[in-house]
């Protein structure tokens, strides 16, 4: 097990805020958000000073139906070796649905959605990671995700579901406290409880993060200071185990260096006195699971220990699990296509908390779109979110947020709302130096002949 101490979650905004900061162990860099030939040179410089980076990855989907993208492992892969990564991480969680499997449209969430707690999708999960972590140069981990909705008929608790995924595959946890929190306030679940049916010994790091509630909805906005309840549950985490690194998550609205600090420290003070509570005796003691969890899981769990799968089991042939695919993929595309086009509520599903996560959803799908291409937010000015949910309305996304930007251009476009807005042109020349195989050419002469040409076609 890898000990990696404190560490926060770097972003190109508070780069330099990192480098500077005293006592920062590690570091963790979103995956895709790299370059493997050309990674910023504020991680190289970590690097050169010992400072460990991990890459987490956010695409891969490991909770979907299908078996992960081929194309996306290998980026992994590639992003650990040129980290020189001790470990490589991802979300129990799935971010598309549709395609072969269920005969229709594929469909892009752009978040990370929570997967059924069923028998099926467990089978599923597994199979999944197995295929990960064949891929991978470096050991796996997942974690557990923050969600706004349940899913009607699970089989299993959050410990207990996590616990036989670590069990049949030996991959190890990120568990993240802000995420118990989420889901407490959500989903009625209790943190201690999950806690207590974890494989303690499974864990390679914790994640830390703030968030808001608004209508009684908490929202994991990684935004925000990370409030005192987060903070008893890693106290209560790590009253039973010694985490062997914590890390603060922040992806917007980035504070002062100073808070940032702040924040690092009262994790270690919460590590700590979960330690303390060790030598006092006055730990919370673990719990066997509750009905449902397997024999081998009441008395690994008792132990503290996460076993490693029997080196004698066979591995399942890759079909054994398609009746189960097949299930999960129309169970998740039938939520997904509510949440993102409109379709009526899956059977059993609260309505209201599915309108809170689609209206979330597609919030968040104007922001990154807006961030990926600040131009057409900054050519549309105060009409950009308007005009985007408008488009976004009866369009799901189907590809990544690249080319949805270029998607809504071509929208503006082609029902004249660029016109109207005055900003045609502005936004035909942003669309036209993207969407070819390669930039359009700066060179004087190219573009005399483009213009001759734009002339010629108008008469």
């Amino acid at each position: 097990m890898v000990r990696l101490g404190t560490g926060i979650g770097w972003r190109p905004e508070i780069a330099d805020a990192v480098e500077r900061m005293p006592g920062v162990d590690w570091v963790e860099v979103v995956a895709e958000n790299v370059c493997p030939g050309h990674p910023p040179e504020s991680l190289l410089r970590l690097r050169a000073r010992g400072v460990t980076v991990v890459p987490h990855g956010v695409s891969l989907g490991l909770g979907g139906a299908e078996p992960p993208d081929e194309a996306r492992l290998t980026a992994l892969a590639e992003r650990a070796r040129a980290l020189g990564a001790p470990l490589v991480t991802e979300h129990i969680a799935f971010v598309r649905a549709g395609g072969p499997l269920t005969a229709s449209p594929r469909l892009e969430a752009g978040h990370l959605l929570p997967v059924p707690r069923t028998r099926d999708a467990l089978d599923v999960l597994c199979a999944n990671v197995r295929a990960a972590q064949a891929a991978l140069p470096v050991p796996l981990a997942v974690e557990n995700i923050a969600a706004l909705i349940a899913w009607p008929g699970d089989e299993l608790t959050e410990g207990q579901f996590l616990y036989d995924l670590a069990d049949r595959t030996g991959v190890r946890l990120l568990i993240d406290v802000a995420n118990l929190h989420t889901n407490h306030v959500n989903r009625g679940e209790d943190p201690a409880e999950a806690l207590a049916e974890l494989p303690l010994e499974a864990i390679a790091y914790v994640h830390v993060a703030g968030g808001v509630e608004r209508d009684g909805v908490w929202h994991d906005s990684h935004a925000h200071p990370v409030p005192e309840p987060v903070l008893g549950i890693l106290t209560d985490l790590a009253s039973r185990v010694a985490p062997p690194g914590v890390l603060l998550e922040r992806d917007d609205d980035f504070p002062e260096p100073a808070v940032l600090q702040s924040e690092l420290q009262s994790i270690r003070k919460a590590v700590i006195k979960g330690g303390a509570l060790v030598r006092t005796g006055a730990a919370a003691t673990a719990t066997a699971p509750s009905a449902g969890g397997t024999a081998a899981t009441a008395t690994a769990t008792k132990g503290g220990v996460a076993p490693e799968p029997p080196a004698d089991t066979p591995e399942p042939s890759a079909d054994t699990y398609e009746p189960a695919r097949q299930r999960l993929a129309l169970a998740q595309t039938a939520l997904l296509s509510a949440l993102v086009a409109g379709t009526p509520a899956p059977e059993g599903f609260d309505r209201v908390r599915l309108g809170v996560q689609a209206r979330a959803l597609a919030a968040k799908r104007a922001d990154v779109v807006g961030k990926v291409a600040p131009e057409l937010p900054g050519l549309l000015g105060a009409g950009y979110r308007r005009a985007f949910l408008a488009y976004a309305h009866d369009r799901p996304m189907t590809g990544g947020y690249r080319l949805d930007a270029l998607r809504f251009a071509e929208h503006l476009l082609d029902t004249g709302r660029a016109r109207e807005a005055g900003v045609a042109r502005e936004v035909r020349e942003w669309w036209l130096e993207r969407v070819g195989p390669a930039p359009r050419s700066r060179r004087p002469a190219v573009r005399l002949a483009r213009a001759t040409r734009r002339v010629l076609l108008r008469r």
